[in-house]
């Protein structure tokens, strides 16, 4: 209805306490309430969304199609489809994102690319003193 898709649902959950070293691929929905040093990577051609709560910490690569972010993540962040930032998300790396919402408190140290606007090129500008 109204043009909404449907979210996967959340099948997996890094708890608060916990601690994982290198990368990590998954499908469906992933929740991350600790830490996690390696890339994050949902599966090709699946719907697929990844929490990070206030409490987790990720330093590395991620790339997902909805991804909403409320805690600290040190390295580039890739959402094929939304990207959304809760007040306490702390980024530092680029981002690319097909949709943003970002609120008031969110902080972004690196460089925003909407996805689908890299191949534009810059218009040539002349000026109308050359034409004389």
């Amino acid at each position: 209805m109204f043009g909404k898709k449907k979210q996967p649902p959340i099948k997996s959950l890094i708890a608060s306490d916990s601690s994982i070293e290198g990368n990590l691929t998954f499908s469906d929905g992933l929740r991350i309430d600790g830490e996690v040093n390696g890339d994050i990577f949902a599966r090709e051609g699946a719907s697929s969304m990844l929490v990070i709560s206030e409490t987790a910490t990720v330093t590395g690569r991620i790339f997902a199609e909805h991804v909403i972010i409320n805690g600290r993540v040190k390295g580039p962040v890739h959402a094929s489809e939304l990207l959304e930032l809760q007040p306490k998300a702390h980024i530092e790396g680029d981002v690319s994102y097909k949709a943003l919402e970002m609120h008031q408190g969110a902080l972004i140290a690196g460089q925003l690319r909407p996805s689908g606007h890299e191949t534009l090129e810059k218009p040539t500008l002349k000026l109308a003193a050359n034409n004389l």
